[in-house]
């Protein structure tokens, strides 16, 4: 596996790491939010963050992250790749490559927070809410130590 920063050719194929991982991981999420979700992280996210690919032997996108400053916004991996090293791998990358220290993570995603504490995150907040405003409630995270 390599990790490498993605370019906007690589989008759509992001687009479908993304939605096979919600798919598989987000049974919370409705049909309509997944459809504007996409929509929002092809035209809004995606170009605004530090976006890094992680790619097999045949290049093709297996993962990957989206940082800004020291947060950590989103993290996929096509549900194929789970439970193989991957997320670790990128994780380890944004942390000790990109500096990342905080993350938010879906309260309803008890496997993304439990990967998050097995890797050093502690919760410190909680919103009721996520960044859209939509009822699917957010934990805070920061790095309790610094590797």
């Amino acid at each position: 596996m390599i990790i490498k920063p993605a370019i906007a050719s690589n989008y759509d194929e992001i687009i479908q790491v993304w939605e096979s991982s919600v798919r598989a991981t987000h049974d919370f999420i409705t049909e309509q939010n997944i459809q504007d979700l996409k929509i929002a992280i092809k035209e809004q996210y995606l170009p605004n963050l530090a976006v890094f690919v992680a790619v097999d032997e045949t290049q093709k996108i297996i993962g990957f992250i989206g940082t800004d400053e020291n947060r950590l916004e989103m993290l996929f991996i096509a549900p194929n790749n789970r439970g193989k090293g991957t997320g670790k791998q990128l994780l380890h990358y944004a942390i000790n490559q990109l500096g990342i220290t905080e993350v938010d993570v879906n309260e309803q995603n008890p496997q993304a927070v439990g990967f998050y504490q097995h890797m050093g995150f502690i919760q410190y907040a909680r919103s009721e809410i996520d960044g859209e405003g939509n009822p699917f409630p957010i934990l805070h995270m920061k790095l309790s130590t610094v590797e």
